[in-house]
């Protein structure tokens, strides 16, 4: 079992103008204190070409973790446009939402992106140069991709073993679940949400779903990139 557990991830601001900060309303359960702090990662993924383009938008360290329920609202910067190549700016993308503890990443969220113009005659008749204040990116967030690693938590030195299960996670609008940490439930309040489902879709036996290869697959002006959730990918700092 799992020391933490990703409860709800909630996207905020969706759709909204490319230029505008990623917004992530993520709610977890630590179910042991742990002695470190967890490291939660936004990737956003700049081209189905090379992994070169890819940038980390965020880095942050959330912490003490000790037993209890949390929330928190994960804010990024967009991408720097100069760093996509201009031809893999409008269409569709991959976001990655990842949290690791003690560099032993244990769970990834992968979303598809499409950036588009608001304005219906620039859909019809693109501008040879992107007017990157016209565009408009829309997250979809009702089915993400979601991949959990088996992982030891509180063990120093331990490298991560093989992801054991994939699924894909769908969104149940009638679950609710308390999110509330310790000072919520002392002063009553309760703020009821939806909850990220991690049963598989498809019935499938362990080893089945051990060996399943979990990818999504990036297409852009002809190139197809499968974006591998079950490995770090080869990343550059947003400086």
């Amino acid at each position: 079992m799992s020391a933490v557990n990703v409860t709800n991830v909630a996207v905020l601001d969706n759709p909204s103008m490319f230029q505008n900060p990623f917004q992530f309303e993520i709610s977890y359960e630590c179910l042991t204190a742990l002695q470190d702090d967890l490291e939660w990662k936004l990737i956003y993924v700049g081209s189905a070409e090379d992994e070169k383009y890819d940038q980390v938008l965020e880095s942050v360290l959330v912490g003490p973790v000790n037993i209890g329920n949390y929330r928190f609202v994960l804010q990024a910067d967009p991408p720097d446009v100069s760093r996509i190549p201009e031809e893999d700016v409008i269409g569709v993308t991959v976001l990655l939402l990842t949290c690791s503890y003690r560099g032993q990443e244990f769970i990834r969220v992968g979303y598809y992106v499409s950036n588009d113009y608001v304005d219906e005659s620039l859909r019809e008749e693109p501008p040879v140069r992107v007017l990157i204040d016209k565009v408009q990116r829309n997250i979809l967030a009702d089915k993400p991709r979601v991949t959990k690693f088996p992982i030891l938590f509180n063990s120093p030195g331990v490298i991560a073993p093989e992801p054991q299960e994939v699924s894909d996670a769908f969104i149940s609008p009638t679950t609710e679940f308390d999110m509330m940490n310790t000072n919520e439930k002392a002063s009553g309040s309760h703020t009821p949400a939806v909850v990220l489902d991690f049963t598989p879709t498809v019935e499938q036996d362990s080893d089945a779903r051990a060996s399943q290869p979990s990818l999504m697959f990036l297409m852009q002006n002809g190139a197809v990139r499968p974006v591998n959730l079950c490995a770090p990918q080869v990343l550059q700092e947003v400086c």
